[in-house]
């Protein structure tokens, strides 16, 4: 699984920053990684996921009753969107996590944010 984080504390900032242009180009630059998983046979998934005023954090409170808050349960990244994809190697899967990375942000200039590589363990006790 390879997924992209930001700063929850500068979501809003952020987003403010992309100008139509820009928004295109983020879009265009992330149908384009799409498109190429799909027809190399890559892609499982992938998602874009909203910003962290759309998430609620739950953890069972007394006897079992959710307790919801609004926004992320940590303060610092979210996470933004994700792929999980099925690579041949680790090599490959990193290579995708850095052009994920290189999504245009405002100006053109890559974001650099940060993008993790997860492997999901057939076996996660192994």
């Amino acid at each position: 699984m390879i997924q992209l984080n930001v700063d929850a504390d500068g979501w809003d900032g952020m987003m403010a920053g992309y100008g139509p242009e820009d928004m295109q180009a983020m879009f265009a630059h992330m149908e384009a990684l799409n498109a190429e998983l799909t027809a190399a046979g890559e892609m499982v998934e992938a998602r874009g996921l909203g910003g962290p005023g759309l998430v609620k954090t739950v953890r069972a409170g007394a006897e079992g009753a959710p307790q919801v808050t609004d926004g992320p349960s940590i303060k610092g990244g979210i996470l933004a969107g994700y792929w999980v994809v099925d690579v041949a190697s680790e090599a490959r899967a990193i290579e995708i996590a850095a052009r994920a990375s290189s999504c245009p942000g405002p100006g053109g200039k890559p974001g650099g944010d940060p993008v993790e590589v997860h492997p999901i363990p057939e076996d996660p006790t192994a």
